[in-house]
């Protein structure tokens, strides 16, 4: 896995294997869209009454690095949805964005203040649909070390790198179970020092970094 995530290889077989091409299903609820925070338990989306029906888009900033590492944010506490919370930058897709690309790079914007110009959107990864309604398009990108950033600090905590190795390996990645609304979830999660990721973030770094999936397949 460590060759796999080195920076000139990683970057070379995402241009490779990923398209710009926007999912049906980001916006057609009938298409099929596989991935979600129910991955565990498909039947589960129907017990727990739950409806993902807001299109969102997430920038997955991985940083041009030898050892390429990614770009995250710590969300504040007082928001109103997914408080204190580990993520990728980004937000809902608003009508004035003309792709989830641009709805991705401008909300990494305001959130942490990272300039477009140092950011190179290379392919969307699967969409994930969450337990909080969103259908979640991540737009992986490569981003010049040089970047700085400047915190929303009504949105945004804290912005820190992680190493995509550490990320991709799967003895990091534990199995937990919680209640949610009288629903039993399955989860995975992951340790990093004194953070704790989970949920969309950490099942959208499963879904394919390191091998994303060939264009013909899609």
């Amino acid at each position: 896995m460590q060759r796999a995530c080195a920076g000139v290889d990683f970057f070379e077989r995402a241009r490779a294997r990923l398209t710009l091409d926007v999912p049906a299903a980001l916006t057609d609820h009938a298409a099929p869209a596989t991935r979600g925070d129910l991955d565990l338990d498909p039947e589960m989306w129907e017990r727990a009454g739950v409806a993902a029906t807001r299109p969102a888009a997430v920038l997955v900033p991985v940083v041009d690095h030898p050892e390429p590492t990614v770009l995250l944010t710590l969300r504040t506490a007082a928001l109103p949805s997914h408080a204190g919370q580990i993520a990728f930058p980004g937000g809902k897709i608003d009508p004035d964005d003309r792709t989830p690309v641009a709805a991705a790079l401008r909300e990494a914007h305001e959130e942490i203040g990272l300039d477009s110009n140092l950011v190179e959107p290379i392919g969307y990864l699967d969409l994930y649909l969450t337990f909080s309604g969103f259908r979640i398009l991540p737009t992986l990108a490569r981003v010049d070390p040089s970047f700085t950033t400047t915190l929303n600090r009504t949105e945004v905590d804290d912005a820190f790198e992680v190493p995509l190795a550490f990320l991709m390996d799967e003895q990091n990645h534990a199995l937990h179970s919680r209640d949610w609304k009288g629903v039993m979830r399955r989860y995975y999660a992951m340790p990093f020092g004194e953070r704790y990721i989970w949920g969309a973030i950490r099942a959208t770094r499963r879904c394919g970094c390191c091998a994303p999936r060939p264009r013909e397949e899609r």
